[in-house]
């Protein structure tokens, strides 16, 4: 009987050849486990652990997954009518909280290094039937590059991501502490901050840097440098420009390392944008792009003389900013990331792009003659679903270049500038998105409302929450 992936046709000669070689190598080093995840709607992974014998059947035939975990917000809470027939994907999808398949993807198999008997593999999202999930955001990002990939054209992208670190005095594990969500751990500084890369502050944490350096390295990580930002217990980790899949899929591997050894080590690192600890302050994640020949490797986006970047250049950043309003919630999916967009701040606040200007949204990188030319967009949060964000940097940087945009001048004062606000919150975002015909043309109606859907619920289980805010201010006036 033929194998899911014989009879659906889903790989090539290459990708059987490397499922063959993770079996062998699985042998080889005596994994005992096999982790398979998937990038969920909110870039979280979710999966299971297999006993490594079941490794090959699971590269064949992939593994059962419960569809419900595609249809859940931020407080894993279903959002979905899934007991009904149709919930807005067509009759009998995504209903009855019924299976769908992951299938491991050969290429991201690595062994992880502060568990080393345990293998560990992402997953592209499959129906029973053979057809792909639409709502599979990694699938959608490898659309995406495909498109791109027909003009000629490949991708090419470099991280910069800032994150918090805090020692745990309290895991609130205690009955009462259970929850959805559930409380947060007690924490204290790792440093107080306010000395931006200086040698002293690094020191203070470099058994943080440390454990993230060692396992980054272990698990072929292409990072760059190691940072301290300037607030309290913040960090940054800058990579290596590598190819458009490769660094998403990265990132999540990226998150989900230091989430987990910093655990076993005490200690608690958030993503969360902007956390709620006195004097926090934001953290971004800075998306590098540039555009290359795929024949001949030759970066697209260098200009000529007198140029500030390529005309390729300047239509993708066109593109960019014409429907920044709409990215905005692939780029910034959370409530808290909209606390970032301030003045002032080395975050943007506005719609627009400078040269080597890090208060615009977007900072132009580039020379004659330097073949690192690139561009930056500052937007995002480090929260972001990375399939989500890439997927809507190409779509939009092709679609500036399809119709051949001008960007406007490039800004010299980004916060005084007359240019359109970003969005002021998250709902804001979700109704720029709905209202995106661009959006529902490349991405599809049903994506966008599922995508907008579940980030409405999110919003609206924040606005009825009654705030610490709301409370000082009316509680004891009224």
């Amino acid at each position: 009987m033929p194998s899911f992936v014989e009879k659906h046709g889903l790989w090539d000669a290459q990708t059987r050849e490397r499922a063959q070689a993770i079996v062998a190598r699985a042998e080889a080093a005596e994994l005992e486990v096999v982790r398979i995840s998937f990038a969920d709607q909110h870039g979280v992974l979710r999966g299971k652990t297999l006993m490594i014998d079941s490794l090959k059947t699971a590269l064949e035939n992939g593994v059962n997954m419960t569809s419900t975990l595609l249809l859940k917000d931020t407080a894993h809470t279903t959002v979905y009518p899934v007991w009904q027939e149709d919930i807005g994907f067509g009759h009998g999808v995504l209903t009855g909280a019924s299976d769908i398949i992951m299938l491991p993807d050969p290429a991201t198999f690595r062994v992880l290094p502060w568990s080393p008997k345990n293998g560990w593999l992402l997953a592209d999202l499959y129906h029973t039937d053979g057809a792909p999930v639409p709502v599979c955001s990694r699938s959608l990002l490898r659309r995406a590059i495909a498109k791109l990939n027909e003009t000629g054209r490949q991708i090419v992208t470099g991280l910069e991501v800032e994150f918090h670190v805090l020692r745990i005095t309290g895991p609130m594990l205690s009955a009462g502490d259970a929850g959805q969500p559930g409380a947060l751990p007690q924490t204290e500084l790792l440093s107080q901050g306010y000395q931006y890369l200086t040698e002293q502050r690094y020191d203070e944490v470099e058994d943080v840097f440390d454990v993230i350096r060692r396992n980054c390295v272990a698990l072929d990580l292409p990072i760059r440098s190691l940072e301290v930002e300037f607030g309290p217990s913040q960090f940054e980790v800058t990579f290596d420009p590598r190819s458009g899949m490769e660094h998403a899929d990265n990132m999540m591997l990226f998150r989900s390392m230091v989430k987990q050894v910093c655990r076993r080590h005490g200690w608690h690192a958030t993503f969360m944008c902007r956390p709620k600890f006195s004097d926090a302050l934001a953290s971004g994640w800075h998306l590098h792009q540039s555009l290359v020949d795929l024949e001949t490797g030759e970066n697209l986006f260098v200009p000529e003389e007198g140029a500030q970047i390529s005309q390729l250049g300047e239509q993708w950043i066109a593109g960019i900013l014409d429907h920044a309003a709409a990215s905005c919630l692939f780029s910034t999916p959370t409530v808290n990331g909209y606390k970032r967009y301030r003045p002032f701040t080395l975050a943007p606040d506005r719609i627009q792009w400078g040269r080597d200007n890090k208060g615009a949204m977007i900072r132009a990188l580039a020379g004659p003659g330097d073949k690192a030319s690139r561009i930056e967009n500052r937007i995002g949060e480090p929260a972001a679903n990375p399939y989500l964000y890439f997927a809507s940097q190409i779509l939009s940087g092709m679609d500036g270049i399809a119709r051949e945009l001008t960007a406007p001048e490039p800004v010299e004062r980004p916060y005084d500038s007359d240019a359109e606000l970003l969005p002021k919150s998250m709902i804001d975002a979700v109704n720029a998105l709905r209202a995106s015909g661009f959006y529902r043309d490349v991405m599809g109606d049903a994506f966008v409302d599922y995508y907008a859907h579940i980030k409405t619920a999110e919003w609206e289980r924040y606005v009825a929450t009654i705030s610490e805010w709301e409370e000082r201010e009316y509680f004891n006036l009224y």
